[in-house]
């Protein structure tokens, strides 16, 4: 049971460093995030709309206050759904994973080309607790207010994350926690940057992007070594538009099992002046790699 991660090899190291950002809804790449047309009746219109949201609570089946895709009316529209976004903007942070471990797409678009990481975590480590998978669909939610009104027990935020079909290939899987209990660290893009604490062993693997520099595939080499998370490359394999998995080492401490050195992962330890440093270069010279380490034979 494995989550996963697409990131900058900055963020990588952030998260070997033990915290991972908890994103609020706004800031995402989806306009449409968390705004579903609502159906706000007139004797409602010039009311103070005060809803409760529960961070943990799965989402109710069958859906409440859904209503019909062909459902007109003057007062449906995603007015409010942007003031309650505004609203979770400053109250909730949002950690997205995926359950596609190899989408091109995704190496793309958030591992910087293909030189960053894709991080494997271990779902069933109590950092994931509240997990939930993003429901996708052709049509935009309409939903009648009434069901966030009506009821003593808060709303799921599970609820309001619906995206459309064209996200689907990301398989994304989410958790969401109250900012209360994240720590502010800077600021980007507009949005102040909240982070929590996340423990090493929550990671089962990382593999490396196939444009990753050397320099960087060394640096996550160091930070794991001594770790029982493995390590491996994302090769472009000899058929096909996929990758191959290049193992650089298992889950075990370097202490216990030696890397495993191959011609495509040799220029990681090519500047050591140790036997796998010898093995290294030996390699390369056979091979003749020197200078192309980010190429495939």
């Amino acid at each position: 049971m494995a989550l996963y991660k697409y990131l900058t090899f900055e963020n990588t190291l952030r998260v070997l460093d033990g915290s991972v950002r908890f994103t609020q809804p706004g800031a995402f790449n989806d306009p449409f995030e968390m705004v579903p047309e609502l159906h706000v009746p007139k004797d409602l219109e010039s009311n103070e709309i005060s809803i409760r949201f529960d961070v943990l609570a799965p989402r109710r089946q069958p859906s409440v206050g859904e209503l019909a895709i062909d459902f007109e009316s003057d007062y449906c529209n995603d007015f409010n759904s942007r003031r309650i976004l505004s609203s979770l903007n400053q109250s909730i942070g949002i950690l997205c994973l995926s359950k596609n471990e190899s989408s091109l797409l995704m190496w793309s678009h958030y591992a910087e080309e293909y030189s960053g990481a894709v991080i494997e975590f271990d779902e069933e480590h109590e950092f994931f607790a509240g997990l939930f998978d993003i429901e996708y669909r052709e049509n935009r939610p309409k939903k009648d207010i009434s069901s966030y009104l009506n009821g003593e027990s808060p709303i799921p935020i599970a609820e309001l994350c619906v995206k459309p079909k064209d996200w689907e290939y990301e398989k994304e899987h989410r958790i969401v926690r109250n900012l209360s209990d994240c720590t502010k660290v800077s600021e980007h893009n507009g949005f102040p940057v909240y982070v929590m604490d996340i423990p090493l062993e929550t990671i089962k693997s990382i593999t490396l992007g196939e444009r990753m520099p050397v320099e960087n595939q060394r640096d996550i080499w160091h930070k794991v070594k001594n770790t029982k998370i493995a390590l491996n490359l994302a090769a472009i394999a000899n058929w096909g538009y996929e990758f191959r998995k290049e193992s650089i080492k298992y889950d075990l401490p370097a202490s216990e099992m030696r890397p495993l050195i191959s011609p495509r992962t040799a220029h990681i330890f090519s500047d050591l002046e140790n036997e796998f440093g010898e093995m290294a270069r030996w390699m390369i010279k056979e091979h003749k790699l020197s200078g192309v380490a980010n190429h495939t034979l």
